[in-house]
């Protein structure tokens, strides 16, 4: 019972002081000079405004150069493969961006290098960075490419290998697919876990 008592004092008091708040600034707003007030929030709200309008841009911008990079990895590496391997190619591109092995941008994933042995250089982790040939952005291949990248990127649900960070063509052994789990055969490639 005190309890209760307690707390609706301490109410009463809360209520009270926002009571107060309130009216002292409906005296202030009623009886002193607004326009040094009233050029604060106009000023406020351009900046506020302007703030929002360029990170705005520069999302959009990095967003752009993100789903460029896709569908550049997915024209490059799955050009001639079925959409499944398409989509595929693009799983394991944004895989790699949500493991913590890997850089945490689409550009940084499809552009890493690392360092190569047996060659004694640096190499990419995609074989096609290696020449980045300029490519006809008005082939029905790169179009299809980039409808796929900007589906995958904003609908994560429309990737159809959810845990692939690896692939290889189906020519070849690589080394390393020895010591990995094959989940898929799409196309003329081999995806791994």
């Amino acid at each position: 019972m005190i309890w209760k008592i307690r707390h609706l004092i301490s109410g009463l008091r809360y209520r009270s002081s926002l009571t107060g708040l309130w009216s002292g600034f409906r005296f202030y707003w009623m009886s002193g000079d607004r326009s040094n007030l009233m050029f604060g929030l106009v000023l406020g709200g351009l900046f506020l405004s302007l703030g929002w309008l360029i990170t705005q841009t520069i999302l959009n911008q990095q967003q752009s150069e993100e789903l460029r990079c896709l569908t550049k990895n997915i024209y490059h590496e799955a050009r001639g493969e079925p959409d499944e391997g398409k989509y595929a190619v693009a799983s394991v591109t944004l895989n790699r961006v949500a493991s913590k092995h890997y850089p945490g941008t689409i550009c940084k994933v499809v552009y890493q290098k690392r360092w190569d042995y047996l060659r004694k250089r640096y190499v990419g982790a995609f074989s096609w960075t290696e020449l980045d040939e300029l490519v006809s952005t008005d082939s029905e291949s790169w179009k299809k490419a980039a409808r796929i990248a900007k589906e995958v990127y904003h609908n994560p649900e429309a990737q159809n290998l959810k845990q692939a960070l690896f692939y290889h063509a189906r020519h070849i052994r690589p080394s390393w697919a020895r010591k990995k789990t094959s989940v898929a055969k799409i196309g003329r490639h081999i995806f791994y876990n």
